[in-house]
């Protein structure tokens, strides 16, 4: 009786590590041991902006100034942006990258950090000279969700909120697969979010995968797999949006290129 039953637990568990395995060979890499922490700075990383003026970036000159070391931008009643607007790195097309910045802004209205994204010059949606199209990293003066930053939004494009907080996410020619959305939850985040000061952003997108870090902690994971919609490679910029009057800053801002 007592062998019997050894070798039916025996077996019983050679069955569960069998499915075991399977399942976990059978997940994509993105949802396997993700390290929640962002990665140190690279020794390669590069200041994109010199704490002084504006060069190497082009935006709105109404809209757009450098105030004690920062880059500052802002809408009024009186100097409106017709449409979202961005102040746009005149670095080129980036592929592979890690982007490192920090940001704070006003909670009248919402930005964003723009990347793999294009300019457009043509059509209804060229409200300005300085309107662009392509993958935003949300920024929002808020901790309560979903209206919170660090989630992925397709600017000018046909998806909307690509990837959320806290999911790890791939989406195909058939659609968005969420395979899990525990990364962090409402309470954590609220704790992690520094309302009305400096947050810290750290973006790595490598082939069509994107990691988003939102000071220190992993926020989502999200690879695109879609045939025609994914994108590659493009401008990076951050946003002052349309509508209500805002406030946006951000600073030390750093690019490595993969």
């Amino acid at each position: 009786m007592f062998c019997h039953r050894t070798r039916s637990i025996r077996s019983l568990f050679g069955m569960v590590a069998a499915v075991a395995c399977f399942t976990f060979t059978d997940t994509p890499a993105s949802a396997q041991d993700l390290v929640m922490t962002a990665p140190p700075v690279s020794p390669e990383a590069e200041t994109i902006f010199n704490g002084k003026d504006l060069s190497g970036w082009d935006g709105d000159p109404r809209l757009w100034s450098v105030r004690d070391g920062v880059i500052h931008g802002e809408t009024t009643e009186e100097v409106p942006s017709k449409g979202n607007t961005f102040l746009i790195y005149q670095g080129g097309d980036i592929a592979d990258f890690e982007l490192r910045l920090s940001f704070r802004c006003s909670a009248t209205n919402n930005s964003g950090i723009q990347y793999r994204s294009s300019l457009l010059t043509e059509g209804r949606k060229a409200t300005n000279p300085w309107v662009l199209k392509g993958y935003q990293h949300e920024v929002r003066n808020e901790e309560d969700f979903p209206n919170v930053s660090a989630f992925i939004y397709d600017e000018k494009g046909k998806r909307g909120r690509i990837c959320m907080v806290g999911e790890v996410a791939v989406w195909d020619a058939d659609g968005k697969k969420v395979l899990r959305d525990d990364l962090i939850d409402q309470e954590a985040f609220r704790e992690l979010m520094k309302i009305d000061d400096w947050n810290d952003v750290v973006i790595v997108a490598k082939g069509n995968n994107i990691k988003h870090y939102l000071n220190g902690r992993l926020m989502l994971d999200f690879t695109d797999k879609h045939p025609e919609l994914a994108l590659d490679k493009g401008v990076i910029a951050v946003q002052l949006h349309g509508g209500k009057p805002m406030w946006t800053e951000f600073k030390d801002i750093k690019l490595t290129k993969f």
